[in-house]
């Protein structure tokens, strides 16, 4: 079964990612694994107890109580979960890239660099949004699911058909799984009047009757408009186009702009276009 792999280091952002993680993994029913990468023996640092030094010091054993500290909250908060643990000697993105192959979800704290090194370098989530083989949640502000899912939609003339498809289907889910509400946030470059068509909101709510939506059209610059919106949210869910790996989140997109300025956790969802578009 395909885990939440959610990627720690000694942060409390780190922590907050962990407890985010734990709880979706509750909520999918899935395993979760704990993932710390110990960058240091890459760097050819000293890994043990400074000479005449406690035997529990030096950067190795810091690290193994940055994961089980991790794992800990995570059992804590979901004890009927099943929890694993590993601490690759890899470069983090590298190491959450490749078990982003087999997840369901991977997951990380929107900053943190700390005294053991840390996993988060400022553009980790951007890195793998635009990167990991699944859906990517960045935890940012608090860990709520008291708020409503707020999915980004780009108008119609600004996307291809079914482009959409991944996006809804990861924000309806959540919601139906947490708030309840949906807004479908329309954003476009002059914030025009948009909505889905009546017959594609009626396939949607057959599929998650559950689940109250609201649209609204954003006016302004998309990433401003939509961390507006989102500022009561429990979940902002965003599309990254995936063009030529970075580019897409490392030149102005929606995506960077509101994982720098969300204040509630974003998802990122992989929407590729067909190919010649």
């Amino acid at each position: 079964m395909s885990p939440v792999v959610v990627g720690v280091d000694d942060s409390e952002e780190g922590l907050r990612a962990v407890e985010w993680a734990a709880g979706e993994a509750e909520r999918r029913r899935r395993p979760l694994h704990v993932l710390h990468a110990f960058i240091w023996p890459l760097l050819g640092a000293p890994l043990g107890p400074a000479p005449g030094g406690p035997p529990e010091g030096g950067l190795r054993h810091a690290a193994e109580r940055v994961l089980a500290a991790a794992v800990e909250r995570a059992r804590a908060l979901a004890p009927g979960v099943e929890v694993s643990a590993a601490m690759p000697e890899s470069e983090p993105v590298a190491a959450l890239l490749r078990h982003s192959h087999r997840a369901e979800l991977v997951v990380v704290g929107s900053r943190g660099l700390g005294e053991v090194g840390g996993l988060l370098l400022g553009s980790v989530g951007a890195r793998l949004g635009a990167e990991a083989a699944c859906p990517v949640v960045v935890v940012r502000g608090p860990v709520t699911t008291g708020g409503p899912v707020v999915a980004a939609i780009a108008d119609p003339g600004e996307s291809g058909p079914g482009e959409s498809e991944a996006l809804l289907d990861f924000a309806f889910a959540h919601a139906a799984r947490t708030a309840g509400t949906l807004m479908l946030a329309h954003v476009g470059a002059k914030g025009s009047q948009a909505g889905l068509p009546e017959e594609v909101l009626a396939r949607w709510q057959e599929r998650y009757p559950g689940v109250s939506i609201v649209q609204e059209s954003l006016a302004g610059r998309p990433g401003k408009a939509l961390t507006r919106a989102a500022s009561q949210a429990s979940l902002l869910v965003v599309g990254s186009h995936h063009r030529h790996e970075l580019s897409a989140l490392m030149h102005g997109s929606v995506s960077q702009a509101v994982l720098h300025h969300a204040t509630c956790p974003v998802a990122i969802i992989q929407v590729r276009r067909p190919t010649g578009s």
